[in-house]
């Protein structure tokens, strides 16, 4: 469904994306020069479709070097002192847990085990076995989990609530591993909403989290979908949800984004009407969502996830100048919400940088006029 309504709303742009991929899907490169199929990506010294990164919003050396020691080698403890030294109340820990999880997951969906061979992510399996009380890898295996059960079963079915039932169960022995740390509660938010919680029984979750870390991003982004009209809210609940953390967002929180996120959560699945991303809420959404990126610390661990969303949303609302501004910054990396939402993360983002430059280059921009 999610195809479908991307492809639906690129067609309505097609004056500008269709001729373009034709030109250069043919090899076709003499075009007038200032002609928006002339626009190039390469110009402005983006990162070619191929080699941006699937796997974080944003970069993050320091993870990106333990992961791959830890897959190379299949030894856990890189891993371990990696989050040991990471802190807790902060939105990084949350992240590189979520980034261990999905490398142990993808390892085992590519390499299932059999009479022969090891499966995937055996490196989580000893960490769990040789370090039972560390509270990373607990917490890590609870993710695990989470994302075993979306990734492979169907909600709704006995083998999606067994594997989730056994998430909840993880992240209740994380939480006691590590008192002070929401890691695990934030974590259980992602099954509160695959059992379907009861609203009170996920507000008592939900305070849990509030006690450790009130400002907590990436918390607010996962209990925003519970409170969604997908799942066990309504439009209305999860716009109030939104605004009310916005409200409350300390200065230089990036919470002021929130009504962004729960704009984009209940997008219709197909909108024909060109002005919606020109409409009053989508206005108001982004402007809070600027005032968030201009305001928060340049190494904020959120502050790429939220760029990544008004690319989209100043893409689609024409905004070309204020999309590669938010380009400059995130471009190379592309593991955030919406890109995530395909199958193809990489060429989905590559479709709307093409378009941010064929726009802006259309409106008289050009690589010397683009401010680093």
């Amino acid at each position: 469904m999610e195809i479908f309504w991307v492809l639906m709303a690129l067609a309505m742009l097609g004056f500008v994306l269709v001729p373009f991929l034709r030109r250069r899907r043919a090899g076709i490169e003499q075009v007038p020069p200032g002609h928006p199929d002339a626009a190039d990506p390469a110009n402005y010294g983006f990162v070619r479709q191929e080699e941006l990164d699937v796997r974080m919003p944003g970069p993050d050396q320091d993870l990106l070097d333990v992961l791959e020691l830890v897959q190379r080698t299949q030894d856990y403890r890189a891993a371990s002192q990696l989050l040991a030294g990471t802190e807790k109340e902060g939105e990084l820990r949350w992240q590189r847990v979520q980034a261990f999880a999905g490398a142990a997951s993808l390892e085992l969906q590519q390499r299932p085990g059999g009479v022969s061979e090891t499966p995937g992510g055996q490196w989580l399996r000893v960490w769990r076995a040789e370090a039972p009380k560390d509270p990373g890898g607990a917490a890590v295996h609870a993710e695990f989990l989470v994302q075993q059960a979306w990734r492979t079963a169907t909600p709704g079915t006995d083998e999606f609530r067994i594997i989730m039932e056994e998430a909840r169960e993880a992240c209740g022995q994380a939480a006691l591993l590590a008192p002070g740390d929401p890691v695990p509660y934030v974590v259980e938010l992602s099954v509160a909403r695959g059992l379907a919680y009861s609203q009170p029984e996920f507000e008592k979750l939900w305070l849990k989290i509030l006690d450790r870390a009130p400002a907590h991003t990436g918390a607010h982004l996962a209990a925003l979908h519970y409170w969604g009209e997908k799942w066990h809210g309504s439009r209305e609940l999860a716009y109030s949800f939104a605004e009310a953390a916005a409200a409350r967002a300390p200065r230089g929180s990036l919470l002021a984004a929130m009504p962004l996120f729960a704009v984009f959560e209940h997008l219709p699945e197909v909108n024909l009407v060109r002005g919606f991303y020109q409409s009053e809420v989508v206005t108001k959404a982004v402007h809070g969502a600027l005032f968030a990126v201009h305001a928060a610390r340049p190494d904020d661990p959120m502050l790429a996830h939220v760029r990544h969303l008004l690319l989209f949303f100043l893409v689609r609302s024409e905004r070309w100048a204020e999309a590669m501004s938010q380009l400059i910054h995130v471009d190379g990396h592309v593991g955030a919400v919406p890109w995530t939402l395909s199958e193809d993360p990489a060429a989905e983002f590559a479709v709307y940088r093409a378009l941010a430059v064929a726009g802006y280059e259309a409106n008289g921009g050009s690589p010397a006029t683009l401010h680093h």
